[in-house]
């Protein structure tokens, strides 16, 4: 319990920080991010639960990565983290999973994200910022990418690339369970 609310009073530090850096109020921040000024206030207060799709929401209308608004400083030169280290950020009813591993520094971050998509079971992601490109790599089992309402099958040993800025979708496919590494990289900007 300590854990999550360290990680709860780190959120609202960052958030809070990010959003006087943009110079947004919370009215503005809540307009843009379409998230509840009372909802940004408890956030704000290290108070509530936000879910997955609200901090990519905050994190996006604020112009910096979703780990920028979870982590502390990094402590070490390199860092080394565990898949089991990491709470999933998103679980799916047939036990799919998202976790997002780590996050580059500097002033175009990349986040790394390990995936488990479920035969079936998907997770549809609204449309990032402008600038914002993902890849998909299978590492086992197969996967169906839809992009702007095309689908494209991603099988073991395939990468995929595409522009965020899209609505875009992760579905699993096949017999068995997908795994699949995620990347993230914003355009240049704030971290």
């Amino acid at each position: 319990m300590a854990e999550a609310e360290a990680a709860l009073r780190t959120l609202a530090h960052n958030v809070r920080a990010a959003r006087t850096r943009a110079g947004l109020s919370l009215d503005e921040l809540g307009r843009r991010a379409k998230v509840s000024k009372g909802a940004l206030v408890g956030l704000e207060k290290a108070q509530g639960n936000p879910n997955f799709a609200t901090l990519v929401r905050l994190a996006d209308t604020l112009g910096v990565s979703v780990s920028a608004l979870l982590e502390g400083r990094p402590e070490e030169r390199v860092r080394l983290v565990s898949a089991d280290a990491v709470m999933p950020l998103w679980k799916g009813e047939r036990g799919s999973e998202a976790r997002l591993m780590l996050t580059t520094g500097g002033p175009a971050a990349t986040e790394v994200w390990r995936w488990t998509l479920e035969p079936g079971e998907e997770y549809p992601s609204h449309p990032h910022q402008a600038g914002v490109t993902e890849t998909v790599s299978v590492t086992a089992g197969q996967m169906v990418l839809v992009v702007d309402g095309a689908e494209y099958p991603v099988e073991a040993g395939q990468t995929a690339t595409f522009d965020g800025d899209t609505a875009h979708t992760y579905r699993g496919s096949g017999d068995g369970t997908c795994h699949l590494i995620m990347t993230v990289h914003l355009p240049p900007g704030p971290a």
